[in-house]
């Protein structure tokens, strides 16, 4: 005679065990999801900060690049046919010594150079309420940064000029304690330094730095009559 074997269910107990070991795996797999989905907002958040920061840092520079170029710069070198030298009206960059968080510049848009830095032809760049600001002619300012994405907590622009002695092209020797002799070649650039934190949040903070060289140089001083 076969022996019939009773069938019976899960006892409380390990329903409870299982249902703890559930429990338990489901929790590491949120903390998991959690996380990534945390690390991940993270970087997108430093990625658009960084890349804000540069877009800024770009512009600046070639902007800065342009300055002083000047449609009739032959004007302003010396010919043997004795005419006179037209001095560049595009070449003062402020700032021209210390560092600041503002600089001004121009340079020609003219289709006929006038000889004139007209309104539109002022640009520039300042630090205002958390936002780097740039200049579109005279008193048009508008915002080259977002304040509602990135906070620019430092905007410097410092310029660094270097000298060379032209000398050498002076018929006569420079008089002994002379402040204009002899003339001099200067190459001028900037260094661009920019600071920021994301809004979304502060704590994620980085900065950028660039580099400007001016196309045209400036010459100082002059050779002994």
């Amino acid at each position: 005679m076969a022996t019939r074997r009773s069938s019976r269910g899960l006892s409380i107990v390990e329903l409870l065990v299982g249902t703890a070991i559930g429990l338990v795996v489901v929790a590491a797999g949120t903390a998991v999801v959690t996380h990534n989905a945390r690390e991940n907002r993270a970087l997108m958040i430093e990625a658009r900060l960084m890349q804000d920061l540069r877009t800024a840092a770009d512009i600046v520079a070639r902007d800065l690049r342009r300055a002083g170029y000047w449609g009739a710069s032959a004007s302003g070198v010396r010919s043997d046919d004795g005419s006179a030298v037209a001095a560049n009206p595009y070449a003062l960059v402020t700032p021209e010594a210390a560092a600041s968080d503002a600089v001004r510049l121009s340079f020609s848009r003219d289709a006929s150079e006038n000889g004139t830095v007209d309104g539109n032809e002022r640009f520039g760049f300042r630090l205002r309420n958390g936002a780097i600001e740039l200049q579109l002619g005279d008193s048009n300012w508008q915002a080259l940064t977002d304040a509602a994405t990135l906070t620019v907590t430092g905007f410097e622009v410092e310029p660094r000029t270097e000298e060379t002695s032209l000398e050498r092209f002076c018929a006569e020797p420079c008089a002994a304690g002379s402040v204009s002799c002899p003339p001099r070649q200067q190459v001028r650039s900037f260094a661009v330094a920019i600071e920021g934190r994301a809004v979304a949040d502060p704590g994620v903070r980085r900065s950028v730095q660039a580099g400007a060289r001016l196309r045209n140089v400036a010459v100082v001083g002059s050779c002994e009559a």
